[in-house]
């Protein structure tokens, strides 16, 4: 081949080649134009149980402020079912753009993959904790006239009738059942598990006197806490209720590090673009800190602190290891 032919040959593949390097140029500044354009259309964010509960208002909550934000319709979906497994299922094998999200709480996330066997998923494994929306603690509950004035007297008497003393739960593996749980593994006596199918049976047979104790999200418990129906007798996060500032928490008075409560978050399934997650996490944590929100929150005593990606991720993780231990060594079942 002559030199002639030989520059013909080099500049027809140069020319090739810069076709080709335009056309993945193009390609992929459109791709990342889409990206960065999320969203261009509504948004699910699924709630594993029904309207009214804790997780249902926190998905509510951002919902209602992310729709302003993005100028997209942001919609909760609810699907109860199996202890939250059907809605958690839905939601991981939704396709990963963005646009299907997941409102995940302490049961579905951390605590349902040590106590239910083959549910298809692994939440750890098939999504990504996008932000923590909110995290409350539980309030240790008897009724207002029971003998039991302080959780030492309610130990005392845990220890000394055996498998007397009754706890409530609306059902095996809810953040009720899991910390009377850690409250037996903690003072070294058993107490009878009677589950409920709803909060306000319970209420009333708590009230009667008909079982000892409960622990309860604070603001389902708050009205009869002010009503003088019931008697709080600790609080199950490290830090005092500021709503409740007299009532002590369980690590400080009778079993240190005890620690657990009930937190809810955005999560996303596994392969979700990372400028979507970044997106989510940052509008969140801008909409939770406005005064307005965050002062009605704490008044609902949820904690509501800013949480990157990495930082969530490392506290549900932390969470799961808390409560395998705890499931494995109460040797809870599912109903």
């Amino acid at each position: 081949m002559n030199t002639t032919s030989l520059f013909t040959l080099q500049s027809q593949l140069a020319s090739r080649l810069g076709l080709l390097l335009a056309i993945f140029c193009s390609f992929s500044n459109w791709a990342v134009s889409a990206e960065m354009d999320y969203p261009t259309k509504p948004i699910t964010i699924i709630v594993a149980y029904a309207p009214g509960g804790q997780g249902d208002a926190f998905a509510r909550i951002v919902a209602e402020r992310l729709s302003v934000i993005y100028k997209q319709s942001v919609v909760v979906d609810n699907r109860p079912g199996v202890s939250g497994v059907v809605g958690t299922r839905m939601a991981a094998k939704a396709k990963n753009d963005g646009y299907t999200l997941f409102l995940g709480q302490t049961g579905e996330m951390v605590v349902n993959r040590s106590m239910i066997k083959d549910m298809g998923f692994d939440p750890l494994k098939d999504f990504v904790p996008v932000v923590l929306i909110g995290n409350a603690p539980l309030v240790l509950l008897v009724a207002a006239d029971s003998p039991f004035k302080n959780v030492n007297d309610l130990i005392d008497a845990a220890k000394s009738k055996a498998g007397r003393l009754s706890f409530a739960s609306v059902g095996a593996g809810t953040p009720g059942h899991l910390a009377a749980s850690a409250l037996e593994l903690g003072m070294k006596a058993e107490m009878v598990h009677i589950p409920y199918k709803g909060v306000g049976p319970l209420m009333t047979d708590l009230m009667a006197q008909r079982l000892d104790l409960f622990f309860s999200s604070a603001s389902a418990a708050m009205p009869q806490i002010k009503g003088g129906k019931l008697r709080a007798l600790a609080i199950t996060t490290p830090k005092r209720m500021a709503s409740l500032p007299q009532v002590p928490t369980i690590s400080e008075v009778a079993i240190p590090g005890f620690n657990y409560s009930l937190w809810g978050g955005l999560f996303a399934p596994v392969g979700t673009p990372n400028n979507v997650l970044q997106s989510l996490n940052k509008e969140v944590n801008l909409l939770l800190s406005q005064p307005e929100l965050k002062a009605q929150m704490e008044l609902d005593n949820l904690a509501v602190p800013a949480n990157s990606l990495v930082e969530f991720s490392a506290y549900v993780a932390s969470e799961a290891i808390k409560f395998e231990k705890l499931v494995n060594e109460a040797k809870l079942k599912m109903d």
